[in-house]
């Protein structure tokens, strides 16, 4: 498995899915949050929802498309490793 092409193919997906839900948040606030509300079994997300993306949406796209890559070349070199 070529890692490379992983991490890429990974990270891309991730920072797809990034700016998908950010639009989602930005124009659509009520049904995200009802949405995210059903991923934390008995937590109340209103008591921490903010509300549409801020000035922390840049930092949450680069840590997450980075840490996706990471984790997708760490895999592939895993991978490879136990097949051998």
């Amino acid at each position: 498995m070529d890692e490379k092409a992983l991490a890429n193919a990974s990270a891309i997906f991730t920072g797809i899915i990034y700016l998908f839900c950010a639009g989602a948040v930005a124009f659509f606030p009520g049904i995200s949050k009802i949405v995210a509300g059903s991923w934390f079994h008995g937590i109340d997300i209103g008591l921490i929802w903010t509300g549409g993306a801020r000035s922390n949406f840049l930092l949450g796209l680069i840590s997450a498309v980075g840490l996706t890559w990471l984790s997708g070349w760490i895999f592939a070199w895993l991978y490879n490793k136990l097949v051998r």
